[in-house]
């Protein structure tokens, strides 16, 4: 009989894939700190998110795997998660943030598609899981998350003995709102008072330990979104869409903004995709059927999730029931946090010049393509009709002499580029590049 040692043991999991990442935990590097005491085997798997959906799964198949090899009688997995370091850790060592493990920012760049819903619930769906959670309401000027979790002024924020705000706990949640603080007053302020404010509720709430923060970012790119961005490391964003066509250029508008700033994008949720009838069954698209491409090829993000309308939806925070859409949301949001901290960076080298886009990629092969062709080939909302999916940029609108003024690295997954002829929102994801030219 073969003695028992690392290799034997790492040897049995290799099976194990993780199939946002497709490859095995081994290779990973999730498998860490065996230790082997003759029959007693124990080792830690080191996920890259604690709230790792499929955590559970890799527990029991790693346990079953190792218990196979003779010799094995008892095997103890401990479950842990890696811990992230930034730039920002010496800013946030100082702020209730610095035990805060991961902030995710929900983001619309546009009112009136649900954001504020989307986040509340993907939150209470972590939390439900076992996690500590927090929320944290940044909309100054329309706070919604009090109203979503019938907070009523009888229900006042303090601080504690070192000045920080404490929290609102509600349904296994931290909840703070700038709302909280004005009741239902309007916020009269100008933008330095805004900022101090932010800072404030951001800073020196008395978060405590917390495995996830959500925060529920205010609509729009302007200051505050700017403010928000640069002053926390938030560990990515996830922007919420309907299929309108002026929320979609607002999809744009919103990747550029994340990426100027060094945020990574998780993915996108379109919200109010669609509506199903109770009787038949069949998908009504309010919003229109996009005959073009999907949200996730044309912006080379991942599409997290299909929220459809549903009357559940109107019902009380208080009367919260889990919801496949929104579990299925919460899984991939997760997943998406954990699948950023391990990419490889093989971006392709980009530069432009005024006759093309040029770039190398990871493998050596080097392409160009030109700018005309480009530029003919951007599908944003307003080269494209949302509706039919025809192409409304006509071909005799784009001068020969078009050219890119600024290219920009969007992540792992796509370039922006700004033209000469004053079009500012076109992206494109690498494949698109990679099919525009055949590579």
């Amino acid at each position: 009989m073969d003695k028992i040692n690392e290799k034997t043991i790492l040897d049995s999991l290799r099976h194990i894939i993780d199939p946002d990442l497709d490859k095995d935990i081994v290779s990973l590097g999730f498998v860490k700190n065996i230790a082997i005491d003759g029959e007693n085997i124990s080792f830690d798997i080191e996920l890259t998110t604690p709230a790792c959906p499929i955590k559970d799964e890799f527990q029991s198949k790693a346990k079953g795997a190792v218990l196979k090899l003779a010799g094995v009688k008892n095997v103890k997995i401990n479950m842990t998660s890696v811990k992230k370091k930034s730039s920002f850790d010496t800013l946030q060592e100082n702020s209730t943030l610095k035990d805060v493990k991961t902030i995710i920012a929900i983001s619309s760049c546009k009112g009136g598609v649900g954001k504020s819903t989307i986040a509340a619930h993907i939150a209470l769906e972590v939390a439900n899981r076992g996690f500590k959670v927090g929320l944290l309401d940044t909309d100054i000027f329309g706070p919604s998350i009090p109203t979503l979790f019938d907070i009523g002024n009888d229900e006042k924020v303090y601080a504690n003995e070192d000045k920080q705000i404490i929290p609102i706990e509600k349904y296994s949640l931290k909840i703070m709102s700038f709302g909280l603080v004005l009741g239902d007053g309007p916020a009269v302020l100008r933008g330095p008072l805004v900022n101090q404010y932010l800072m404030q509720i951001l800073h020196n709430t008395a978060w405590g330990e917390l495995d996830y923060l959500f925060i529920d970012m205010p609509p729009g790119t302007g200051d505050i979104q700017l403010t928000l961005t640069q002053s926390v490391q938030l560990d990515g964003a996830v922007v919420i869409t309907t299929r309108q066509s002026l929320s979609l250029v607002d999809v744009s508008r919103g990747i550029l903004m994340f990426e100027n700033v060094k945020v990574p994008m998780l993915g996108i949720v379109e919200n109010m995709s669609y509506f199903a009838c109770e009787q038949c069954g069949t998908k009504n698209n309010i919003f229109g059927e996009s005959k073009t491409r999907s949200l996730g090829e044309r912006f080379g993000l991942d599409a997290l999730a299909e929220i459809p309308i549903q009357k559940e939806f109107n019902a009380k925070i208080s009367e919260y029931k889990k919801n496949q859409y929104f579990s299925q949301a919460a899984d991939k949001v997760i997943m998406a946090v954990g699948k950023l901290s391990l990419l490889e960076d093989k971006l392709p080298q980009v530069n432009f010049d005024k006759n093309s886009v040029n770039l190398k990629w990871s493998d050596g092969r080097k392409t160009a393509i030109d700018n005309r062709t480009l530029r003919l080939a951007c599908e944003c909302a307003r080269c494209v009709d949302e509706l039919s999916g025809e192409k409304t940029l006509k071909e005799s609108e784009v001068n020969s002499d078009v050219a890119a003024t600024e290219v920009t690295p969007l992540g792992n997954y796509a370039i922006g580029i700004k033209w000469n002829d004053g079009h500012l929102s076109s992206i494109y994801s690498y494949d698109k590049l990679k099919k525009l030219v055949n590579v």
